[in-house]
């Protein structure tokens, strides 16, 4: 069948499965919205207030369905507002594919109306790009953009397409959707050799990182954990991929993890590494991480293998396929004096301060009991995200929907967009600061219009939180630029959108507000006033080891 540039943009999407798509319209993609408006009965469209909100919101919607996120912004400054969401997802290792709209052919190069470069400017934060020269080109690159983004290490997938390619017309073949293959690992042999390692180990610690969830090795996980008796202990990207309150999940490790978490690592004399990168926020000393310790890596990308901190034993591909040959391999086994040592470390760390004035790990408490085991939740970047990674009541990794290796703040709205639009949950919890909020609340307008049940939490403290903890602590309280005394009243804002509005000061009220905004459905605002100087403890600072845990 002969079809346009357009129909044939659409037919790809429809073949591997794409039935939402989050973008913003404009001049050198309006023969794709034609098109799209061809085929709403079988693609949905989400229009956000601003286009980097639809590259959040296609992020959300991957992590929380599982699915290639997709999102589609005109030229010029269409492309370079996606910049931000594309480098979110690639440092979070998320696949979605990103379709640009670009000037014509005969317009390339003479610096045109709305005309950038942006497969130069993504290709760093992409793990592929793609600018189309041809019509015949059209489909098979944009199903290798599909195949790419989601095989192996996951990653987002640009593609440009001049506005003439659109509208041009050629015989379409269809054609089945590429499912990617499970990789198969390097070097099997090793499997003996680090199975016997584990089994005679004394105090060994798993650490698992967002790779363990991509790769769906959780259930694995945790039969490796109880048949062998190993504590674990994960990155903020596999949080809720140990149940909460897990006998051997000692939380996160890092610089805000809990102190039984770097202590054991510390202490440790093998430590099982899955999907996780030793990024510079768990191994803040690279050399003296897990000084004691034999260090074993599984993960998909052989890049990561010693990059930043030097291992033993290391195998590169899937990890749901390397551990269930490795569990074969593990014998039984019990490591009480293990426990026993790591009961004499704090297990946690809890702040609330009693009485009913609100505090951090309260509303994380409320929270989870009002929200249910099941909820899904979303954050932006700062003081707020460390108190929701450390306090809710964690029991899905694929619940928990935040920017770990770019530290993206705004994501939260646009990824609660996304994930509700995706899932169709009753609720999705966006917990927010009034620091980050302010970079994306425009995005109530697209909540609003959709009617989307997104229950927003402010924990407000009117200052730039983990900033100002920072200058608190390393900078002798010189607070630049951290107090910004915004006015802002949230709750009238979220009326004039369309949304509920709430403001809270004590536990009760913020129960009221919670009830009330579950019982009515739709979008809310919930802001929770807390004290300025509430912290995010325990921490590490850079550079430093457990040895250096700040307390107070």
């Amino acid at each position: 069948m002969k079809l346009n540039g357009s129909q044939i943009v659409a037919e790809v999407l429809l073949e591997n499965g794409v039935d939402t798509v989050f973008g913003y319209p404009g001049g050198t993609v309006l023969n794709i919205y034609d098109a799209l408006y061809e085929y709403q009965d079988r693609i949905k469209h989400v229009i956000t207030a601003h286009e980097q909100g639809a590259a959040h919101a296609a992020d959300g919607y991957a992590r929380a369905t599982g699915k290639t996120g997709v999102v589609l912004a005109t030229s010029g400054p269409g492309a370079t507002n996606l910049v931000t969401g594309i480098a979110t997802a690639y440092m979070d290792s998320v696949p979605m594919v990103a379709i640009t709209g670009n000037v014509p052919r005969n317009l390339i190069g003479r610096d045109s109306f709305q005309e950038v470069y942006i497969a130069g400017i993504t290709m760093p934060i992409t793990k592929h790009n793609f600018v189309v020269r041809s019509i015949e080109d059209l489909a098979p690159t944009l199903r290798s953009a599909f195949a790419i983004a989601s095989s192996g290490r996951p990653g987002p997938v640009l593609v440009d397409i001049p506005k003439d390619i659109t509208a041009e017309v050629i015989e379409y073949e269809p054609a089945a959707k590429q499912v990617p293959e499970k990789k198969s690992y390097i070097d099997g042999d090793s499997l003996a050799k680090i199975a016997e390692v584990i089994n005679k180990a004394e105090k060994p610690v798993m650490f698992i990182g967002g790779g363990a969830k991509t790769s769906g090795a959780g259930e694995l996980i945790r039969n490796i954990v109880e048949k062998a008796n190993i504590p674990v202990t994960h990155t903020i990207m596999a949080t809720g991929l140990m149940r909460y309150d897990m006998p051997e999940n000692l939380g996160i490790l890092g610089m805000h993890g809990s102190v039984i978490a770097n202590k054991a690592v510390d202490k440790a004399d093998v430590v099982i590494a899955v999907g996780a990168r030793f990024s510079d926020r768990v191994a803040l000393s690279p050399g003296k991480f897990a000084k004691k310790a034999t260090i074993i890596q599984i993960d998909i990308d052989q890049s990561e293998i010693d990059k930043n901190v030097k291992t033993d034993y290391n195998v590169i591909g899937d990890a749901e396929t390397i551990l269930a040959n490795l569990e074969k391999l593990i014998v039984s086994a019990k490591h009480d004096a293990w426990f026993e040592e790591l009961g004499s470390f704090m297990r946690g760390y809890p702040r609330s301060m009693g009485g009913d004035k609100l505090h951090p790990k309260d509303i994380m408490d409320i929270l989870s009991d009002a929200a249910g085991e099941n909820a899904l939740y979303t954050t932006d970047v700062g003081q707020h995200q460390m108190w929701a990674a450390q306090y809710l009541h964690h029991v899905n990794a694929n619940n928990f929907l935040t920017s770990g290796g770019l530290g993206t703040m705004g994501y939260g709205y646009g990824a609660a967009i996304g994930a509700a639009v995706g899932t169709g949950r009753e609720h999705v919890f966006h917990i927010t600061g009034d620091g980050s909020f302010h970079m994306n609340m425009n995005e109530a307008c697209t909540a609003v219009s959709y009617n989307l049940p997104i229950i927003t939490v402010i924990v407000n403290n009117e200052v730039l939180g983990m900033v100002r903890q920072w200058q608190t602590t390393f900078y002798g309280k010189r607070y630049a630029a951290s107090e910004p005394e915004r006015k802002t009243d949230y709750a009238k804002v979220a009326e004039g959108f369309g949304a509920k509005g709430y403001t809270c000061r004590t536990n009760e009220e913020f129960k009221a507000a919670l009830e009330d905004a579950m019982k009515n459905g739709g979008p809310a605002w919930i802001e929770c006033i807390v004290d300025r100087e509430e912290r995010v403890l325990p921490m590490i600072p850079a550079g430093g080891t457990a040895d250096n845990i700040i307390y107070e």
